[in-house]
């Protein structure tokens, strides 16, 4: 689709897909579905009598969740076929999404991981309300359930999703700050640095995929979580290095070994320190960490 001479059709769809591809990929936590979500919603959307919709913006929201919650069912059988824990796909995101609460929040590595325990109707009700501020009514038609059914889905999904968040959103100061501190202990193998700024109750899940070598099951507890990572780092002579990134709107590490990609870290921190460390190593995962991802809630 040339950026020139485009007709008004194309011209729409252009104008809400930044808002599409948000739409779908917090629905899905993946960037690469997501990117067919958005290819099927253009294909419904060229065929769509476009002089009858009153509200367009709502219609091809409606159309990518319709895509989406299919695309979700079918994922699921995915999932449970996969090797060890399944992270979100991390995105390398502009630093003005960090200065963007309500999105920084919304895509976060930790928020995304919560939506993954709820229901397909149930995480595209909560997105679509919580974060898009979608009215019930067009909820409704876009998950196919009653207005009233709507507003019992977004409540049971809520009240789910708040005992499972963060009881306290560190600012992003303290998340780099924490994020600093890591690195620093991490690049030259100082564990008792790793202790101070872990959590006792801290838990590292990591995502190889079956394709690199992760842990099958979160690990939880500092001392345990600091066992495995110096049973990683004393495997080989190898140089470890983090570079300082944002990924989903939050302060992260391209962790490189020997100068290569190993995968991408994000973190959650609660009073200064680090209660959750989430490790994608999944190469498949790690395609969108080179480009910023055009997210936006409008």
């Amino acid at each position: 689709m040339s950026d020139h001479f485009t007709d008004p059709v194309t011209e729409t769809f252009l104008a809400y897909r930044n808002l599409l591809f948000t739409v779908a990929y917090e629905m899905l936590g993946s960037a690469a579905d997501a990117e067919d979500v958005l290819q099927e919603t253009w294909l419904r959307w060229v065929k769509a009598d476009v002089d009858q919709v009153r509200d367009q913006r709502a219609y091809l929201v409606r159309i990518t969740t319709r895509q989406t919650l299919n695309r979700l069912r079918s994922m699921k059988r995915r999932k449970e076929a996969y090797v060890g824990p399944w992270l979100p796909e991390p995105l390398l995101t502009a630093p003005d999404v960090t200065e963007d609460i309500e999105l920084a929040e919304s895509v976060s590595m930790a928020l995304m991981i919560v939506l993954e325990t709820l229901s397909p109707t149930e995480r595209a009700v909560f997105v679509l309300r919580e974060v898009f501020d979608v009215g019930y009514d067009e909820i409704g038609a876009a998950v196919g359930k009653s207005p009233a059914a709507v507003r019992q889905i977004a409540h049971r999904a809520r009240r789910h999703v708040e005992a499972r968040r963060p009881r306290k959103t560190a600012s992003p100061r303290q998340t780099r700050a924490a994020l600093e501190s890591f690195q620093r202990a991490l690049e030259v193998g100082d564990l008792q640095g790793l202790l101070d700024v872990l959590a006792p109750e801290v838990v590292l899940v990591s995502d190889g995929g079956g394709v690199k070598q992760a842990a099958l099951r979160p690990i939880i507890g500092a001392e345990k979580v600091v066992r495995s990572i110096a049973g990683g780092l004393g495997k080989a002579d190898v140089t470890l290095t983090g570079d300082p990134t944002v990924v989903n709107g939050n302060p992260a590490l391209v962790v490189r070994v020997d100068g290569e990609i190993d995968g991408v870290l994000a973190i959650r921190v609660e009073d200064a320190r680090i209660t959750g460390l989430y490790y994608v190593r999944n190469p498949q995962k790690l395609t969108r960490i080179e480009s910023e991802a055009p997210l936006t809630l409008r």
